[in-house]
């Protein structure tokens, strides 16, 4: 079809029409303003995807911590130096984690008592043959470009690696929170791996370990929802209010010992008028509101504290404590 073009006759009403105001048209700075709405990408509120540190800094510690029980740990097993450190940390959610991994990865689901809920402990493929590899004798060069399955054999030893691995966790989050922690399920394909929604947050905690050439990761995934309850101890600044509330708490209790307050004791009260006080002479007997057998109310900086009986001791006189004034007193 051919490009259809305006007759003078419909130009000349269209430049009228402008010119009357009639036809509205967009100044440059509302295209302008409106080419950069239209850029502007939708913030997701649930795309929470770095965690934050001044929630869960001391996580950082407990697996420093870990770290260096593994390293120790796989140093003895192995019979050679393997460096181990934490790579990363951070919040991603669940389905995304999953679709980062592998093919090739050894799954162990653990629970850590008394907190509800499981975590997941990953170990790369890689990892998985070079660990095999070095635990029957071999250079952990022999098996590390393999692709295929897990023999029942490498599962059964990778569990019980795996074991290990966690018993070291339990000792590091010692610093936080004893605990208990114990092995579920272990599996080798991601589908068969149920441990959130996809839609969950978990705390991704990456470690390397290295050796000469080699490197690979092992993983752990741990639920948002799972450390919620013990959020405040796993913030240093949490930690550190906390240490000093406790501090000013005894030294306060030290200041208080040494601190000299003034302690009456009040045998009875009577109520006169001026009139009354005014006509008042020598001989006279003022009757009070408690007679020789009541108790008598001993104060601390004129505060009721102790109710006690009068009496003498050594030609001084004395009150013994009898109770302590409640509130209901």
């Amino acid at each position: 079809m051919g490009q259809q073009i305006l007759s003078q006759e419909e130009v000349d009403a269209l430049l009228t029409s402008v010119t009357s105001g009639e036809v509205e048209l967009e100044s440059p700075e509302e295209l302008e303003t409106k080419d950069a709405k239209a850029d502007l990408p939708i913030y997701d509120l649930t795309a929470q995807n770095i965690m934050m540190r001044e929630q869960f800094d001391v996580l950082d510690e407990v697996h420093d911590r870990f770290s260096n029980a593994l390293r120790n740990y796989m140093g003895s097993t192995l019979g050679v130096s393997v460096d181990i450190e934490l790579a990363s940390t951070e919040m991603v959610k669940f389905g995304e984690f999953m679709e980062g991994l592998s093919g090739q990865t050894s799954f162990h689901t653990f629970r850590m008592d008394p907190l509800v809920g499981s975590a997941l402990l990953a170990i790369e493929g890689s990892l998985v043959f070079f660990l095999i590899d070095r635990m029957f004798g071999g250079t952990g060069t022999g098996g590390m470009e393999q692709e295929r399955d897990f023999t029942m054999l490498e599962q059964r030893v990778m569990r019980k690696f795996a074991e290990e691995v966690l018993r070291d966790l339990e000792k590091a989050w010692a610093l936080v929170l004893p605990m208990e922690i114990s092995i579920g399920k272990s599996e080798t394909r991601q589908q068969f791996v149920r441990l959130v929604a996809p839609s969950d947050l978990v705390i991704i905690v990456m470690t390397a370990v290295t050796l000469d050439e080699f490197s690979a990761n092992m993983l752990l995934c741990v639920p948002y929802l799972l450390l919620e309850p013990i959020r405040d101890k796993l913030s240093f600044k949490n930690m550190r209010d906390a240490e000093l509330g406790n501090t000013w708490t005894e030294q306060l209790k030290v200041l208080l010992a040494e601190t000299e307050v003034t302690v009456s004791a009040e045998l009875g009260r009577t109520l006169h008028t001026v009139r009354n006080i005014l006509d008042l002479s020598e001989g006279d007997v003022v009757m009070l509101n408690t007679g020789p057998q009541d108790l008598i109310s001993v104060m601390i900086e004129q505060v009721p504290k102790y109710l006690g009986a009068a009496g003498v001791v050594a030609g001084n006189r004395a009150v013994q404590i009898d109770s302590l004034v409640t509130r209901e007193n």
